[in-house]
């Protein structure tokens, strides 16, 4: 496989992880923006939906890792480390679902601290305005969470910051795979 294919990965991760993570909302009715989190949908023994969920970002992570090895640590060699921790994190929130509190708490933290630390990474290597602008939204939606600015779930500011940071890591592995360069 070529290298430039590989960025393919980079973009079929964040793409798998957000069907999966849909359809398994879909199949919840129970499910809640206004109250749950988007791992109540991966709980081993309360969500029927669990081995759907945690298998997307299991995927999603492996391919995240696989994209930050291959293609993309070649374009922003840094960065691509913060990815790949990032990768390896979403694929312990899935391992270790909410059935292993509070350690799923700390892992989910890390995950997402690692998705604000890949961005951050990813701003001063490239000098990337996608990415301030990920950074941003991310961190401001976990603040506006914070102070209870509105009322809804933790899914809520998961989701924003997921898509955000997705939307310069599926950019980035576009641009790779155009052999165009990166923002």
């Amino acid at each position: 496989m070529r290298e430039q294919n590989y960025a393919l990965f980079g973009i079929l991760g964040p793409l798998i992880a957000f069907i999966f993570i849909g359809l398994a909302i879909l199949l919840s009715p129970w499910f809640s923006w206004g109250s749950n989190a988007l791992s109540d949908l991966g709980h081993s023994v309360k969500s029927d939906v669990a081995p759907l969920f945690n298998f997307g970002l299991l995927l999603c992570g492996f391919l995240i890792i696989y994209y930050s090895l291959t293609s993309f640590k070649g374009h922003a060699q840094y960065t691509s480390y913060f990815l790949m921790f990032t990768g390896l994190a979403l694929q312990l929130v899935a391992t270790f679902n909410e059935v292993y509190r509070p350690l799923h708490f700390q892992i989910s933290v890390i995950f997402f601290g690692m998705l604000g630390f890949a961005s951050i990474s990813y701003i001063i290597e490239k000098r990337s305005v996608l990415a301030v602008a990920a950074f941003g939204i991310g961190v401001v939606s976990w603040i506006l969470y914070g102070l209870k600015i509105y009322s809804a779930g933790i899914a809520v500011p998961e989701i924003i910051s997921s898509m955000a940071t997705a939307s310069w890591i599926v950019l980035s592995a576009l641009r790779i795979f155009l052999k165009k360069s990166i923002v």
